[in-house]
């Protein structure tokens, strides 16, 4: 498996000209969650449709890809004039009968004989289908790879990003396993306080006090939101390192991630942590907006 990774937005440019035609192909896309393809071409192309969307999946999985066609015959035997002599002798014979028949002058003239249809006729001399597709295969393959370079450079500028928001959201995950036996001795001693202010006495009950903080504990514990979180944090850069195909997955993580990190807010009871899971909120926001971009 390639450990390259790919954006879902770039643009590939090809040119082929020589003295008979000049074929141009673009190829540009956004973010789809599907691969979703569009070619706009001259109408002597329109029969390789199918074709060309066969060649888009070699080089993007995903993404809206709009191809641009553009073709320039600079030659002039592609079409000629094929005259019908038969065809126009039985129209000067049936003027003939009509003039003879009805007293009519027979006004016909070289020029009006020559519009009468199907004297005159245009022949295609282009080249067959085989051969036009022999010619504009090429074309496509070559925009192809320059529009996949392309892709896979925005793809690396994605992965290097994705890579500082990581570290950025684990600093903030330590910072909450930090300030968790903090909270524990701080509502400790305020259970203290509170209760030598109701009981005005010394001695105090040291297993209820203890009981009561483990109570508290179970209610604020952020253990395993912060253990399953890193384990997130872990697997996305794994996934990243491997590359490839895998914008789905990293979705995915980030909404896992966004889950863990609500829960955290939502046990938080002091401002410090609240504030830490209001950071880790927003740099997963940040995550999740820059995962949609990844192939």
């Amino acid at each position: 498996m390639s450990n390259k990774i790919y954006s879902m937005t770039g643009f590939g440019r090809a040119e082929v000209q020589d003295e008979r035609q000049k074929i141009v192909v673009e190829i540009k896309s956004v973010n789809h969650r599907y691969l979703e393809p569009s070619i706009k071409a001259p109408k002597k192309f329109s029969l390789f449709e199918s074709k060309i969307r066969g060649l888009l999946k070699d080089y993007a999985q995903r993404g809206k890809i709009d191809v641009y066609i553009t073709y320039e015959d600079y030659s002039q035997t592609n079409v000629t004039l094929k005259y019908n002599e038969e065809l126009a002798r039985q129209y000067l014979e049936y003027a003939k009968k009509a003039e003879e028949a009805f007293g009519l002058r027979n006004d016909m003239t070289v020029s009006q004989l020559l519009r009468c249809p199907d004297v005159l006729t245009q022949e295609d001399n282009s080249p067959d289908e085989d051969a036009l597709w022999a010619e504009l295969e090429p074309v496509i393959r070559q925009a192809g790879e320059a529009f996949r370079k392309a892709r896979n450079t925005e793809g690396e500028n994605l992965r290097d990003d994705l890579y500082g928001k990581l570290e950025n959201l684990e600093q903030n995950v330590a910072k909450v396993m930090e300030r968790e036996p903090q909270i524990m001795e701080e509502y400790r001693k305020r259970l203290e306080d509170k209760t030598k202010e109701l009981l005005v006495a010394a001695d105090i009950d040291d297993s209820r006090i203890a009981a009561e903080v483990v109570l508290f504990s179970d209610k604020i514990c952020k253990d395993e939101e912060t253990v399953r979180l890193k384990s997130h944090i872990q697997n996305m850069r794994d996934t990243l390192a491997i590359g490839d195909n895998i914008g789905r997955k990293l979705d995915f993580l980030a909404q896992e991630m966004n889950r863990e990190a609500n829960t955290i807010l939502s046990k938080a009871n002091d401002l410090e942590t609240s504030n830490i899971g209001v950071e880790l909120k927003t740099e997963i926001e940040k995550i999740r907006e820059q995962v949609q971009n990844v192939e």
